[in-house]
């Protein structure tokens, strides 16, 4: 039984959203449930039903529910989702919150840590998808097809670690440097394929060292030149000034 409570009209909009929040986190919604009606939600929690749409997209916005239209429709409970995560580093880079050095040297890190874990836990399908995606990154007819192939493996090697924070948080990574990259213009990486190869020898042996090496010393050499094509295109945007 979902048991909502009258609340103060001051907040209601955070109101009504945190109940929603403690439902769900004490087992009492769970995902795939459907909320109230508006009618009914509204009376319940003694609001206007302007006030509780503004809630509900307040919840949307964060993931927590989706709003479906027609005779079935309604407030629904997702399962949850990478997308707020994933939107809101991207939003954060593009605000100035986070600077290229700043998610070039985490991904370097967080790299790492994926290279370990992925080294113990991959499975025979995690080999595959990796080699899949390399021999599709070979064939790639120009950049940013390539381009989008070497940043999905760093997603499929997250996924070999079967923690959804790790994947999550690669995810966001990934997506943040799309947008580098895009402001930065194409460059040549002809090294990148020939140490993904290597790297695959190791990680299928589970040498975590050597893989992990393997990744950080492409990494580095990759850092090393996207943030001289970044210093490059801030200089000449400033000169332009």
């Amino acid at each position: 039984m979902m048991e909502f409570s009258a609340i103060s009209p001051s907040r209601a909009v955070d109101e009504i959203a945190a109940q929603v929040r403690e439902m769900i986190a004490t087992g009492k919604i769970k995902p795939g449930d459907r909320l109230p009606s508006e009618r009914d939600l509204s009376a319940r929690l003694g609001v206007s039903r302007n006030t509780l749409r503004e809630a509900l997209r307040a919840l949307e916005n964060a993931g927590i529910v989706e709003m479906r239209k027609g005779a079935t429709g309604g407030a629904f409970v997702l399962h949850g989702s990478s997308d707020v995560i994933v939107g809101g580093m991207r939003d954060l880079y593009h605000l100035g919150a986070i600077t290229p050095q700043q998610f070039t040297e985490a991904r370097m890190w967080l790299s790492e840590v994926v290279v370990r874990v992925a080294s113990e836990r991959a499975t025979e399908e995690d080999f595959a998808a990796l080699e899949a995606n390399i021999d599709a990154s070979a064939k790639a007819v120009d950049f940013e097809e390539r381009a989008r192939h070497n940043r999905a493996f760093h997603v499929i090697l997250a996924r070999a670690t079967r923690n959804p924070i790790l994947i999550i948080t690669m995810e966001g990574i990934v997506e943040v440097f799309a947008h580098f990259i895009a402001q930065i213009g194409p460059s040549d990486n002809a090294f990148v394929l020939p140490s993904r190869r290597r790297f695959m020898k190791h990680l299928r042996a589970r040498d975590a060292v050597k893989a992990a090496e393997e990744m950080k010393r492409a990494l580095v050499r990759l850092q090393t030149q996207y943030m001289d094509q970044w210093e490059a295109r801030s200089a000449s945007d400033q000169n332009a000034k």
